[in-house]
This record gives structure tokens, C-alpha cells and sequence, in this order.
């Protein structure tokens, strides 16, 4: 075996995930240290670009101008000449059936994915990256929160994640600024890498495309969506190039959801338990969704964050739902108050409604800005000192 490098935080969990698969345990750890291969390198290249001309670069790429980016720095054109074609295994086909379930199934998806795989992705250390930036915790949580919704939305659309669809460029946008995040906080004096290794690590990045897929599917199957097979086998594969899209390497993106499964059960092992950074993370995305939702009766609010909180529970269990801090109510009561409202909606509507109602509710928790997306990255650290992006 190679030598590698485990970070502090690391040493107990990977040694009980050796015992059941040395092997992904391996590639896990190795992967703790790595970040974006391809584009850190190029990111630290631009470093001395002031701000306005790298997020030019960076919207140009992404736009795919070719006429200002033949003025552009020959790093950042290389990178795009790598990104811009797909690799052999992707095939746009496969993922019309994804295309086609999600907006029958978007209730249930969007619920599973606020309540079930964002929470669960920041039950690993990730999240501490996340809460030092204070990106959610201490800026406008709502928005982060809409801007998920909406990369959810744009790469199931149909044709999303074709070069020129709204789902590839708001994936590369989220890469760029991981990268830039990343880079940031290289330098900074909270985060100690010997001890939580690379910041949003090549390892989350390729766990969180395995819970973004995988766990996405079981939450909202608990919830009530049904998938055929071939539908679910469509969800895998437009993760899978998500992932691919936002940098995660080949050496730790899944091919097939066994894999993924396996992946999942060897990195939770490796992880630490949650500690304050996913508490804050968790329970920061519930109190905002009734402000996505644009509740503003206190006695809504407290009744969606009631259930939002019951149905988190649901899906990840009391032992999890107590590291998070989450409130000691609300189970079984919460997923079949949920099952029972959806069961309701199907049978007064046909499914032409279901999907034409459901894409306008996507649209309105979404975060569309009047100039569109926007290519600007953070230039400092922490939220609160950053200029806007």
C-alpha cells in the first residue's frame, strides 16, 4: 500500500473503515488531500488577476464566447478545452428518463433534498469549511438555499447538462468557486489542513455526488416518489456527470450505484462523528426555509420548521438527528403528514398539472437574479468581508 497522509481528525474512523473495505478506506483517505486537479492549478496561475478581469475570464469560458476568450489567459483556455467536451462515457440520452421523473416527482425530491441529502452532506467535515465562510450561517442562507434549488432544477432539465445548458453552466460556476474557496482558505489561519486536509477535498466532493444521487433516490423513495429502474439508473448517471462537471476525479466518481454505495459506507466510516460545524450547517438550512418558502406568519413558520425538522429525523435517523441537535419530535408523525398531503395532490390532479404546478413552485424557491448568473467569485475568506458574488 502507498503511504498516505491521514489527517488528525480522520485516524479513528479510517482505521475502523479499513476493517470492512481497505481498499475504498484507501482511496477515501488519499482523496482527503486532493483537491481540483485540473483547475487549482489554473485558479493559482490567474491568483494576481484583479477581480473584475478573472470573473470576465471565468464568464466568458462558461459562456463559451470563443471570440473574448481567444484573449484570454492560455490556462483558462486549455481548462475549457478539456471541460467542454464530454468524456465517452457520458451519453445525454440517458438521462431523459431522469429528465422526465423529476418534474413529476419534484415535491418529493425538492423535500428529500432540503431535509435528507443537503443536511446529510454536511454531517462530514465539509461542513466546517462551509461555517468558516460563514457563506450560510452568517450571510443570506436563503440565498445559498435557492441557489441549490436551482442547480437541482437546471441539471435535470431537459438538455441541462449540454454544453450550453443552464444546468453545465451553473455546475462549472459551483466548481469555480470551490476552487476559489479553496484556494482562500489555503491561506488562512482557521483552517489546518494537517488536521481536516484539503478544504471541500476531492473526497466530500466525490461523496457528495454519491448522496446527491444515491441518497437522494432512498429519501425521497421514504417520502413517497416512485422510480421504475430505469428511471433511477438515469439519476445515478446524470450524477455521475454532474460530478464529473464539477471537478470531482475519476479516481473517486462512482460508475454505477453499487459502487456508489460503496463509496458512501466507506467514507461516512472515515469521517468523524458531526461536531459544531454540521450542527450549525443543519440547523441553519431548516430556519431557512420558511423564508425560501416566503412564510412570514410566525405560526407557519414554526409549523413548516416542525416539519421540516420531523422529516429530517425520519430520513436520518434519531442517532444522527441528536448529533444535529435537531428537536426529539415530530418522526412518523411528520413523514405521513407529508405522504398524506402528496397522496391527496395526485389524486385531484393529472399528472399534465402535476408537472406544469410543480415547475412553477421550483421556479418561485429558486434564485434567479435579473442579470442572470452571475461569474463572480468570493475575494476574501470570510462571507462578511468578501465584495458580493
Amino acid at each position: 500500500m502507498n503511504e498516505i497522509t491521514v489527517p488528525r481528525a480522520y485516524i479513528e474512523g479510517y482505521q475502523e473503515a479499513r476493517e470492512h473495505d481497505a481498499v475504498t478506506a484507501d482511496n477515501y483517505l488519499r482523496h482527503t488531500m486532493v483537491g481540483d486537479p485540473l483547475l487549482d492549478p489554473v485558479m493559482a496561475e490567474l491568483a494576481d488577476l484583479a477581480p473584475a478581469e478573472l470573473h470576465r475570464w471565468v464568464g466568458a469560458g462558461i459562456e463559451n464566447d470563443e471570440e473574448e476568450m481567444r484573449k484570454a489567459p492560455q490556462a483558462l483556455r486549455e481548462f475549457f478545452d478539456q471541460v467542454n467536451t464530454p468524456p465517452s462515457w457520458c451519453d445525454f440520452k440517458d438521462f431523459e428518463p431522469a429528465a422526465r421523473i423529476f418534474y413529476t416527482e419534484v415535491n418529493n425530491m425538492l423535500v428529500a433534498f432540503v431535509c435528507g441529502t443537503l443536511i446529510e452532506g454536511f454531517t462530514t467535515l465539509i461542513a466546517k469549511s462551509f461555517n468558516i465562510t460563514g457563506r450560510v450561517t452568517r450571510g443570506p442562507g436563503d440565498r445559498r438555499l435557492r441557489q441549490n434549488n436551482r442547480h437541482l432544477m437546471e441539471i435535470f432539465f431537459p438538455g441541462g447538462l449540454e454544453r450550453d445548458g443552464e444546468g453545465w453552466k451553473t455546475t462549472m460556476r459551483v466548481r469555480f468557486v470551490h476552487t476559489q474557496v479553496r484556494r482562500l482558505m489555503a491561506r488562512c489561519d482557521d483552517w489546518h489542513e494537517e488536521s481536516w486536509g484539503v478544504p471541500v477535498s476531492a473526497a466530500h466532493l466525490g461523496l457528495a455526488s454519491v448522496v446527491f444521487s444515491l441518497r437522494l433516490l432512498e429519501h425521497s423513495s421514504l417520502i413517497g416518489a416512485q422510480y421504475t429502474s430505469e428511471q433511477e439508473e438515469s439519476v445515478m448517471r446524470l450524477w455521475r456527470y454532474t460530478g464529473y462537471l464539477m471537478g470531482v476525479p475519476e479516481s473517486i466518481l462512482f460508475t454505477d450505484r453499487e459502487e456508489a454505495a460503496t463509496l458512501l459506507a466507506a467514507g461516512l466510516k472515515c469521517e468523524p462523528p458531526p461536531g459544531l460545524d454540521s450542527v450549525i450547517m443543519a440547523n441553519s438550512l431548516i430556519n431557512a426555509i420558511p423564508v425560501v418558502a416566503n412564510i412570514e406568519s410566525p405560526r407557519e413558520v414554526r409549523a413548516v420548521k416542525s416539519l421540516a425538522y420531523g422529516i429530517s429525523r425520519s430520513l436520518l435517523g434519531h442517532e444522527m438527528a441528536d448529533l444535529l441537535r435537531f428537536p426529539k419530535r415530530g418522526k412518523v408523525t411528520s413523514l405521513y403528514k407529508w405522504r398524506f398531503l402528496q397522496a391527496i395532490d395526485r389524486m385531484r390532479r393529472d399528472k399534465k398539472a402535476i408537472k406544469a404546478e410543480n415547475f412553477a413552485q421550483v421556479l418561485d424557491v429558486s434564485q434567479y437574479d435579473d442579470i442572470g448568473i452571475s461569474y463572480k467569485l468570493p475575494d476574501h475568506v470570510y462571507s462578511s468581508q468578501s465584495d458580493d458574488w
